[in-house]
């Protein structure tokens, strides 16, 4: 991992629990519909690696998206995030009911988004993650930007980025 700055290093290690959007950050954002009217999404494997690492080293991970989508459902499933959000058209009231559900105040929490409706976010948690193709104005509320791009390993360097700052990120040994 490159060098991070000590400002958002310190900010990183305050996470207690990571928020992440779908469109754009676990996906390439790119919508993909079916024939019959079915819808595909592309996750990366190392993206939900990393997940399961966060979680298991104590942060656990909520998705917040504004579409309902039966691929999100089952990819967060596959990985065990235990707060999932679908179809969340007011994401600010999905994070007041991720923080009753979970304790966890959202100063604690961490939001990685790429588009507007991510401002809210941004705006009521304690870091704000942006991937580089973010929209302008998210980039510019962002406490740190991933040099990965949304659907090909973003989230890996944000999980990574936390554990690091947290001091449970290692390299398993071969």
């Amino acid at each position: 991992m490159s060098a991070v700055p000590g400002d958002v290093l310190a900010r990183a290690a305050d996470v207690r629990l990571l928020i992440l959007d779908v469109d754009g950050v676990l996906t390439d954002g790119r919508l993909y519909y079916g024939p019959d009217g079915s819808e595909y999404k592309a996750f990366h494997a190392r993206d939900g690696s990393a997940m399961k690492g966060l979680m298991a080293s104590g942060v656990p991970i909520a998705i917040i998206t504004g579409r309902k989508s039966a691929a999100v459902e089952r990819r967060a499933a596959e990985l065990g995030v235990p707060h999932v959000f679908t179809g969340a058209e007011d994401k600010a009231a999905a994070l007041a009911e991720l923080a009753e559900q979970s304790g966890v105040d959202p100063a604690h929490m961490g939001h990685a988004g790429d588009d507007l409706a991510d401002l809210a976010l941004f705006a009521r948690t304690g870091m704000a993650f942006a991937v580089p193709d973010a929209h302008p104005a998210v980039l510019a509320r962002a406490d740190y930007v991933t040099t990965a791009v949304g659907g090909a390993g973003a989230v890996r360097e944000i999980c990574d980025l936390i554990r690091r700052a947290q001091g449970t990120w290692t390299v398993p040994e071969a």
